[in-house]
């Protein structure tokens, strides 16, 4: 006979055991006190006695119960915090009990949980920099939508990545290998525009001399990623719509319908709902084009991604170099309205002009002169959030300074241990992404 094994969840049958033992307890109790009646013994020293026994008994259930539960997580929690890679989270409680009180759990499992997301991130987008919160839910969400066939577009500054991200959609999709075609719509004339995405025939305006095919037909099977396409002409943008709601068109000068088969991939830094309240973006396009949004965040706002990106661009530099720590301070507290492709800029200009170490002056003026009026190029933005910025830069770089060690990096800034900690997590900073390579958290960084 074969044995057949049924699975609960815990959620239902920790409650059940629990309601189990309050049953019991009832029945026990009843019988005793009937017992107790039948005897002529006092029913009120029964019920103290029989009170007692049931608090003990429970305890010792309820204990036994969720110790046999617990123990493999408490047993895993241990042995993760002795891993290096896993910060110790716990610096700033020099009374804590145990591991097994519930704060310190979580906090740990939270640590892990970064770290996987960190090792997932490297291995599945090798090609992006960047490992902080705000960019691993972007990972996460070109894994969910890339193997799909829905309309993606992606939304943010200029200088963000957005031609990565298309490049990581196409090749975590079912249509990787299949062609992967890319078109700047800004950076093609408008009059030559159309002839690029749809093709022409031989003499349909003046030197056309050859039948050419359009980015469309090249794309067909695979994917077509429309970079900037909030500056695509009203005309094209009539035509455009007509491909994604019925995937065909005519070459320009041509009658002859052309079918494809492609996923569309856009983006853009414009504000297209304010360009449709303009006149200048048809709303039905939008709402094609919208089936699911990318939105990435600015640099300002993935700061913990800031020394990988720079130590990428080092690489890229036949110099051997470093940064001193007064100009990490600058890069972390400038609030880079050009982004990433701002930064690579500095960078690569203060690598000709250093010899071995990277100082402030070899930054631009624009950065030092800007480090503490959070300058991003977007005069409206909230003084609280300016001053944000410009602590959590602070924050960041202490802690690149000390390892990832909160109680140095406390003692740099002049505050406690604990507030460091709720500043921290005020500020979703990943402590582990700023942990330095290095044997021990207690060598010099390379940044001093």
């Amino acid at each position: 006979m074969t044995r057949k094994d049924i699975y609960l969840s815990p959620y239902i049958l920790i409650p059940a055991i629990f309601s189990g033992i309050a049953l019991l307890a009832v029945i026990i109790a009843y019988r005793i006190i009937m017992y107790g009646q039948q005897r002529g013994i006092d029913p009120f020293t029964t019920m103290i006695w029989l009170g007692m026994v049931t608090i003990v008994a429970t305890f010792a259930c309820s204990y036994l119960i969720l110790s046999i539960i617990l123990k493999p997580i408490t047993r895993f929690i241990r042995a993760a915090e002795k891993l290096p890679v896993i910060t110790q989270v716990a610096e700033w409680e020099p009374n804590k009990k145990g591991s097994e009180d519930i704060e310190h759990l979580h906090r740990v499992l939270d640590q892990v949980t970064t770290v996987l997301g960190k090792m997932e991130a490297r291995e599945l987008f090798p090609e992006i920099i960047g490992q902080s919160r705000a960019m691993r839910g972007i990972f996460g969400q070109i894994i969910k939508v890339a193997p799909t066939d829905a309309t993606v577009i992606i939304m943010g500054e200029s200088g963000t990545g957005k031609e990565l991200v298309a490049t990581s959609l196409y090749e975590h999709s079912l249509r990787k290998g299949k062609p992967f075609v890319k078109i700047n719509c800004v950076a093609i004339p408008e009059g030559l525009l159309e002839s690029e995405l749809f093709g022409h025939e031989k003499g349909a305006f003046t030197g056309a001399v050859a039948q050419k095919k359009g980015k469309f037909e090249m794309a067909d099977g695979g994917t077509i990623f429309l970079d900037e396409i909030g500056d695509m002409p009203p005309p094209t943008q009539a035509k455009l719509l007509r491909i994604l709601q019925e995937r065909e068109f005519e070459r320009v000068g041509g009658t002859q319908t052309i079918r494809v088969d492609v996923r569309f991939v856009t983006a853009t830094n414009k504000n297209l709902p304010e360009l449709i309240k303009a006149g200048k973006f048809r709303e039905d396009l939008y709402y094609r084009l919208n089936v699911f949004a990318l939105t990435l965040p600015p640099l300002r706002e993935r700061r913990e991604d800031i020394p990988f990106l720079i130590d990428h661009f080092l690489e890229k530099s036949k110099k051997e170099l470093v940064i001193s720590s007064r100009t990490m301070q600058v890069l972390l507290g400038y609030n880079w309205p050009g982004n990433i492709r701002e930064l690579q800029n500095v960078i690569e200009r203060a690598a000709v002009l250093a010899e071995k170490t990277i100082e402030a002056t070899h930054l631009p003026a624009a950065l030092t002169g800007e480090k503490y009026v959070g300058n991003d190029g977007q005069g409206n933005r909230p003084l609280d959030e300016r001053l944000g910025g410009i602590e959590k830069g602070m924050i960041i770089e202490a802690l690149n300074r000390t390892g990832g060690v909160q109680t140095r990096a406390a003692q740099m800034l002049g505050i406690n241990p604990r507030s460091l900690w709720h500043r921290i997590k005020k500020y979703r900073i990943d402590i582990s992404t700023l942990k330095k390579a290095t044997k021990n958290a207690d060598e010099p960084s390379n940044y001093e």
